[in-house]
């Protein structure tokens, strides 16, 4: 932790408030700060600094998402990440119930559309093929983590959409169609901005990066069956690969 003794120094180009948040957030990042954050007149006393400054730097980890400022309660850092298991036959689900967390997915809307060239190729489908598009929200514990868009190609998956909204689990609806066995074919993974829709459904600031996700799955015969687009709140889940 920053040495409570020795008082921050000012530096052409990085404020006082700056300098707090990010000596704080490498405390938070290596776990020695964790549950709740010392009160402001402590942390004061510690940097050297006014109230208000701490209050500057205290809001700033608040916007990124490292930490929920519980008014009449005091500032807590967030201990609820999720663990993405990205295996070859794993799903969002799979990581959800091995978490023991409870979760589904809200289906917004569904409609057919013709596949973009991007999507056509990568559900290996002809010139002017439709697929079903899903729009859903992934939801953890009463919280909205994830903004989805999945699609599936038709006419095979036609009637989806109802099935998907009525169990909130893509695996569960693809089942109704002798979907058994799936895998995943590829995945991609960036960290990106969200526009101000995107930040506003995920409950966080347009600052903080989201995590964008990419992936085609297959069934058991190798073919593919869902391209999906999942934007996650980076402060709620991380994604963990699982080499097969």
């Amino acid at each position: 932790m920053h040495n409570p003794s020795e008082p921050l120094v000012r530096s052409a180009g990085v404020t006082m408030w700056r300098q707090i948040e990010q000596a704080l957030r490498a405390d938070i990042l290596s776990g020695e700060l964790q549950h709740r954050l010392p009160n402001e007149t402590a942390l004061a006393e510690r940097f050297c600094v006014n109230r208000h400054t701490v209050r500057q730097a205290v809001k700033a980890l608040a916007d990124h998402g490292l930490v929920d400022i519980r008014h009449g309660s005091g500032t807590f850092v967030r201990d609820d990440m999720l663990d993405y298991q990205v295996g070859r036959r794993s799903r969002l689900a799979h990581s959800v119930a091995g978490a023991r967390r409870i979760g589904t997915s809200r289906v917004l809307s569904w409609d057919a559309m013709p596949a973009t060239p991007e999507i056509g190729q990568l559900l290996d489908l002809s010139a002017g093929a439709e697929v079903l598009c899903v729009e859903s929200l992934d939801i953890v514990d009463s919280k909205i983590i994830g903004v989805c868009s999945q699609y599936f190609p038709l006419p095979r998956f036609a009637g989806l959409g109802a099935l998907y909204a009525q169990s909130g689990v893509t695996h569960l609806a693809l089942a109704q169609f002798g979907v058994v066995q799936f895998q995943r074919r590829m995945s991609r993974v960036t960290a990106r901005l969200p526009d101000k829709l995107l930040a506003q459904q995920l409950g966080q600031a347009v600052s903080l990066p989201i995590l964008h996700v990419d992936t085609v799955y297959v069934d058991g015969d190798g073919v593919a069956i869902e391209y999906g687009i999942s934007r996650f709140c980076s402060a709620a889940v991380q994604v963990v690969i699982e080499p097969d």
